[in-house]
């Protein structure tokens, strides 16, 4: 057999590639993701994702441990160890699938901007770099609103309730939902929902918010919630703006449209001779009529009303009066 066959062969038949061999994993846990801090009525809350996982991407070795810390720093130029020998642990947390949420009063830090951050300690004792730093500029706690209600008015759900201050933010449950969700943010203690349906139950709670520099907000504790099953129960509001002109061989009616959520349609009523209004047509939402049973020489009354998808009919527009040629 020729020599370089039997080379071929021999490297063949081994166990694989022979290298220099591997550095021994470090077993590092890698750095926790995505960490948030903000003022929540007396507390400040810190959440941030737990990765479970080594910068080798292998699982950490248990127990799993956060070293939080809450600081202020001071100096020209930011130092992380400088703010982590100053700064106060924060403890008590808990993790719920790889989320970590921690809690921890706000009143040492009111007047200051407090810096956030964490690291991972894994079982083996090693500790993963620091996460992403949170700023808070920490105030005094925002006032929890009070006394929300939630009452049914011709435009919607009025919500009212009571709390110093200049901004709030409303939030809803709609049917079929388990969350809530931000429907409004608000100057006054007041907010008309005009986006609900009838017979449909909502929930809402609201909460103060305090604007802060760049583009930063605290909040306070939210509201009590509150319920309601709106039903329809009020008329719509009388048209307005009505006209009408004469064309070749009808009457052309326009007026505004009602803007109520509930609005069902119009209908157009009619008089002639001084008789007493009639009602002409049953109209969809577009505020336009074209009567075209008149006749030459005739003057006609024309009236309006808003009708809600229940049947509640509102009163009567102004009259107005037109004939043909």
């Amino acid at each position: 057999m020729r020599p370089f066959l039997i080379v071929s062969a021999v490297l063949m038949a081994g166990c694989g590639y022979i290298g220099p061999p591997l550095p021994p994993l470090a077993n590092v846990p890698a750095a926790a993701q995505g960490l948030t801090a903000v003022q929540r009525g007396a507390r400040i809350v810190v959440q941030f994702q737990e990765t479970g996982r080594t910068t080798e991407a292998n699982p950490i070795k248990p127990p799993i441990t956060e070293d939080l810390r809450i600081g202020v720093f001071s100096g020209a130029s930011f130092s992380a160890d400088a703010w982590a020998a100053q700064a106060q642990r924060i403890t008590g947390g808990h993790v719920t699938n790889g989320v970590a949420l921690y809690e921890t009063p706000a009143a040492p830090w009111i007047g200051k901007e407090a810096i956030v951050a964490v690291r991972v300690v894994g079982g083996n004792g090693k500790r993963s770099g620091w996460s992403n730093y949170a700023t808070v500029v920490v105030v005094p706690e925002p006032e929890r609103p009070r006394n929300l209600s939630a009452v049914p008015s011709p435009q919607g759900v009025r919500l009212t309730w009571s709390a110093r201050g200049n901004r709030f933010r409303v939030h809803r449950r709609s049917p079929g939902e388990t969350e809530f969700t931000v429907q409004a943010t608000v100057e006054k203690p007041e907010w008309t929902d005009a986006n609900t349906d009838f017979g449909k139950r909502y929930t809402y709670m609201v909460e103060t918010v305090v604007k802060l520099a760049n583009d930063k907000e605290a909040f306070s504790d939210p509201s009590e919630e509150a319920d309601i099953t709106p039903e329809d129960v009020f008329p719509p509001a009388a048209p307005t703006g009505l006209q009408a002109a004469a064309a070749p061989a009808s009457i052309e009616l326009a007026w505004n449209a009602n803007t109520e959520p509930f609005l069902g349609g119009y209908r157009v009523y009619r008089s002639t001779a001084g008789r007493p209004f009639e009602k002409l047509a049953e109209v969809g939402i577009i505020p336009s009529y074209s009567d075209r049973q008149v006749e030459p020489g005739k003057s006609y009354q024309y009236a309006v009303t808003a009708v809600s998808k229940t049947g509640h009919e509102s009163p009567r527009s102004g009259p107005v009066e037109a004939s043909l040629p």
